[in-house]
Order: structure tokens, then sequence, then C-alpha cells
């Protein structure tokens, strides 16, 4: 498997194993992003629409999850 330096831990670690996204955003999550954040996003982004009772094929929701995706993948956490 391919191994990224993530933009969000700064750990060399696998990469997603996949686009999760047939588009730009998608293409910046397979290059800059490893599978453990990507999990980690995916946990979260369960338990937002859990939380808010999002539908999913609503286009509010859609943006909100994916205003969410790119604070929790694209901003940086803290280093340990």
């Amino acid at each position: 498997m391919a191994t990224t330096t993530c933009l969000r831990c700064h750990q060399t670690r696998d990469s997603v194993p996949f686009k999760p996204f047939q588009n730009d955003l998608g293409q910046r999550i397979l290059d800059g992003i490893c599978n453990v954040c990507w999990g980690e996003w995916l946990k979260l982004q369960q338990q937002l629409i859990n939380h808010y009772g999002l539908n999913v094929r609503d286009q509010r929701a859609k943006e909100f999850l994916y205003g969410e995706l790119e604070k929790h993948l694209f901003t940086s956490a803290p280093r340990s």
C-alpha cells in the first residue's frame, strides 16, 4: 500500500486506499490524507449525521458535511 505524509497528523502512514469522491476534493484526500485520519473522519461523520438527524440526500446536509470534512481533514491536528 502507498504511504503519504498526512496533511492533518503530519505522520507518514498508509494512504487512503481509494479516491473517495470523483472530484478535486477526492484527489486532495487521496494525495494528502492518511487512512487513520480518514477513518477518524468517517466516525465523526456518522456522529454528525446521527446527532443532527441529517438526511444525506438533502443538499444543505451535504454542504454541512463537506464543510466539516474540510475542517477536520485540512486543519492540522496538534503535533504530539
